[in-house]
């Protein structure tokens, strides 16, 4: 899933959906990243790039890099819903 530029994130993929908790991963696209709310970690350059994992639980709302609100509404079988909107 993309998202706006200034978010400081690549596109978001999936990468694994358990009972509870949603994972993800996304390529980094500015030169610092920031998280709470979600475990997650990730490795920056100088010169940005790199790339981060995200673990969140559902009814969890994650700030990312001060930018970006990210939420788990609903985990399914196969499929999470999830909220992205602009943080604050």
């Amino acid at each position: 899933m993309t998202v706006p530029e200034t978010y400081g994130l690549g596109p978001i993929e999936v990468t694994a959906i358990t009972g509870s908790r949603v994972e993800m991963v996304a390529p980094l696209t500015g030169s610092g990243y920031s998280v709470s709310g979600c475990s997650g970690g990730g490795g920056v350059s100088s010169a940005g790039g790199g790339g981060v994992g995200l673990s969140c639980g559902k009814g969890t709302a994650a700030t990312i890099n001060d930018a970006m609100s990210l939420e788990v509404v609903e985990i399914l079988d196969t499929a999470a819903v999830l909220r992205i909107k602009p943080a604050g």
